[in-house]
């Protein structure tokens, strides 16, 4: 099943670069779009746009991509190559959760979390992971159980809570997985100082085949709190930013005769309306 939510790295003009970049490190692994604006690509068969929307957000640890390494070789290979001009985190060690884990920013400013451990069948190489902290500290298990009451096919896989003895408040999330329309996450709550929090800088695309589905997915996202942007984008009451979008967006925006309406129109509203773009 093709991937309908996935997440937009935001970045300043070095969208293709970074694409390249990591198409050259993973496997299966390739460039579906590039534009000067837009550039999709695939690494190991996870779909991810990166956007060159300019300097006025950055890419923080608040959403990190997860990466489950099957060998030795293959975690110190991968970890070589994104920590080249970047920096770590945690240190590629041993922990109490993984014989070998590291949570690196790569040159570009993404940050990967990197652990040995097997892979079950069918199940994805790269997840989507969420850090709470700041005011969004211990919100990582109801945050969870609001999205998979949003989208369909989800599921909570687990939730793994601090115990009384951990060094954490008790009750606070360790680690939770779960699918948003068979697309696996993970959230986990990041307790202590931290100077970063949820922005635009990563975002999540959602792709909708109808206007019912960008309504209920924009009325529900922003419920309880949430704020409305441009051009199809909002912030949900975690401070998490998505992209609500038809899937015929790139068909329309890439159209030689209408495409540069279709912006306009675009850059007008905040929630899609697709009769709008298809007339435009």
């Amino acid at each position: 099943m093709p991937n309908t939510i996935f997440p937009c790295l935001w970045f300043d003009g070095q969208a293709k670069a970074a694409a390249d970049l990591y198409c050259s490190i993973f496997n299966n692994s390739k460039i579906t779009i590039d534009t000067p604006m837009v550039v999709q690509f695939e690494i190991e068969g996870k779909k991810i746009m990166g956007l060159n929307g300019g300097p006025m957000f950055k890419i923080n640890p608040s959403i990190s991509l997860f990466v489950t390494c099957q060998t030795n070789e293959e975690i110190e290979n991968i970890w070589n190559k994104l920590i080249d001009g970047g920096n770590a985190m945690m240190a590629l060690d041993k922990y109490p959760w993984s014989e070998k884990y590291g949570w690196v920013v790569d040159k570009f400013g993404m940050t990967w979390q990197l652990m040995l451990g097997n892979m079950p069948a069918e199940s994805q190489k790269i997840t989507t992971s969420f850090l709470f902290v700041g005011e969004q500290y211990g919100k990582a298990e109801q945050a969870i159980k609001h999205y998979t009451t949003i989208f369909p096919n989800s599921k909570i896989h687990s939730l793994q809570q601090y115990q009384a003895g951990d060094g954490q408040p008790e009750g606070t999330l360790k680690f939770g997985n779960f699918s948003l329309n068979n697309e696996l996450f993970a959230a986990m709550d990041g307790f202590g100082a931290h100077e970063f929090k949820f922005n635009e800088g990563v975002s999540l695309v959602v792709e909708c085949d109808t206007q019912d589905e960008i309504d209920n997915y924009w009325n529900s996202l922003l419920a309880d709190g949430g704020k409305e942007s441009m051009c199809g984008w909002l912030i949900d009451k975690f401070g998490v930013s998505w992209q609500i979008i038809p899937k015929i967006i790139g068909k329309l925006m890439s159209d030689p005769e209408k495409g540069s309406r279709v912006m306009q129109a675009i850059m007008k509203m905040k929630k899609l309306d697709i009769e709008t773009m298809v007339n435009a």
